[in-house]
C-alpha cells in the first residue's frame, strides 16, 4: 500500500484541482490580502461584522468551458456553490446577483434557466446583476449576500480536533468534469433542509471551523483549512465518504454538490456525524489535526506527505499566528 500511497500523492500533486487553487495566493499577494486582514480572506466568504451577527459576501466566477459546454448546469451551480459558501461559514443565504456574458440570447438562455431553476429551488432569490448579449463567448460569475448568527470559519481548526467530511453521496459525475452531481433531481424542501444543517451545527456549538469542498476536491480544501488555521492535517484515506466503484485519485479531487469538511472535538463528533446520516447525507470521521504545517494522506500504517505549508503556501491566507 505504501507504493500506492505515494503514487496517489504525487497525482493529487500534480492535479489541475489543487493547482487552480494555488493561483489565489498570486491575487492575493497582489492585493496585499491575509488571513490576518481586518476582513479575513481565505474563508469560504468574506465575514462583515453587522450588529450581533455577521454578513456574508461572496462570489463565484466559473471555467469558461465548463459555461460553454454545460450552461444550464453553470447557472445551477452559480446559485449552488454560493449557497454552499454561505453555509460553510454557518449562514443561511439571502439573494444573489449575477454577471452573464453571452453571444445572444439563444446563448443566455440556458445559463438564465439554470439560475432560475436553482434559485427557486434553494429559495434564494436572484434580485440584479450584469448582462451582456454581445460579447464573444458565455462567462458568468454570481455573487451572494448571507448572514450568520454563529460563524463556522477556515480559522478556528484546533489541534486535537477531528476530521469530518460530510458528502452527499445520492448522485452520480456530470461529464467531462469532476462534478458529483446529487442536487438537480433532488426536491427543493431536502435542499433547504440539508443546507440549513450547518447553520444549526454552528449555532449548537459543535463546531467553530468548516469548508465547503470546493474545486480543489477534499485534498486540495483540507490543504486550504490547514494553512487558514495554522494546523497539520492528516486524512485517512479510507475512512472518507466514498461512492462505490469511484477512483481514489478522481475522488479525492471532485467538486460535490453537497460537501464539507468540519473540525469537530472528539466528544462531538458523533453527533455532527448523526446530523448528517439522519438526512441521509454521508459523514465520518476521516482525520486528525495536530500541530504542525504538514498534510498528509494516511492509510493503514502508510503515510504520504501531500503538502507543507511551512516550506511553501497555498493560497496565501495564513493566520497571523499558530494555535498555542
Amino acid at each position: 500500500m505504501t507504493d500506492d500511497l505515494e503514487a496517489l500523492a504525487a497525482r493529487l500533486r500534480s492535479s489541475r484541482s489543487l493547482g487552480a487553487k494555488q493561483e489565489i495566493a498570486f491575487a492575493a499577494s497582489r492585493l496585499g490580502l491575509e488571513g490576518g486582514s481586518a476582513i479575513a480572506v481565505g474563508d469560504d466568504c468574506a465575514a462583515i461584522p453587522q450588529g450581533d451577527g455577521w454578513l456574508l459576501l461572496a462570489q463565484e466566477g466559473f471555467i469558461d468551458a465548463f459555461v460553454d459546454q454545460d450552461p444550464w448546469f453553470a447557472g445551477w451551480c452559480g446559485v449552488m456553490v454560493n449557497v454552499s459558501d454561505v453555509a460553510a461559514m454557518g449562514g443561511r443565504p439571502i439573494a444573489v446577483v449575477d454577471a452573464l456574458w453571452a453571444d445572444g440570447e439563444a446563448s443566455a438562455a440556458p445559463v438564465l434557466e439554470g439560475l432560475r431553476a436553482a434559485s427557486e429551488r434553494f429559495g434564494v432569490p436572484v434580485v440584479g446583476g450584469h448582462t451582456n448579449l454581445a460579447s464573444d463567448g458565455r462567462r458568468l460569475s454570481v455573487a451572494i449576500l448571507g448572514r450568520a448568527e454563529k460563524l463556522l470559519t477556515s480559522f478556528d481548526a484546533e489541534p486535537g480536533d477531528r476530521l469530518v467530511a460530510a458528502i452527499d453521496l445520492r448522485g452520480r459525475y456530470r461529464e467531462p468534469f469532476s462534478n458529483w452531481e446529487a442536487a438537480t433531481e433532488a426536491p427543493g424542501g431536502r435542499l433547504r433542509g440539508d443546507i440549513e444543517l450547518l447553520p444549526r451545527i454552528s449555532e449548537a456549538g459543535l463546531s467553530k471551523a468548516a469548508k465547503d469542498i470546493s474545486q480543489g476536491g477534499l485534498v486540495g480544501t483540507a490543504i486550504m483549512l490547514a494553512e487558514c488555521s495554522g494546523v497539520a492535517i492528516e486524512i485517512d484515506v479510507k475512512a472518507a465518504p466514498r461512492p462505490e466503484g469511484i477512483a481514489l485519485d478522481r475522488w479525492l479531487t471532485s467538486f460535490p454538490s453537497f460537501g464539507y469538511l468540519l473540525a469537530v472535538k472528539p466528544s462531538d463528533v458523533d453527533a455532527v456525524v448523526a446530523r448528517f446520516e439522519a438526512r441521509g447525507i454521508a459523514a465520518a470521521d476521516c482525520g486528525s489535526i495536530t500541530r504542525g504545517s504538514e498534510v498528509a494522506l494516511r492509510s493503514g500504517a502508510s503515510r504520504e506527505l501531500i503538502w507543507d505549508l511551512a516550506r511553501k503556501p497555498f493560497i496565501g491566507c495564513a493566520r497571523a499566528s499558530a494555535p498555542a
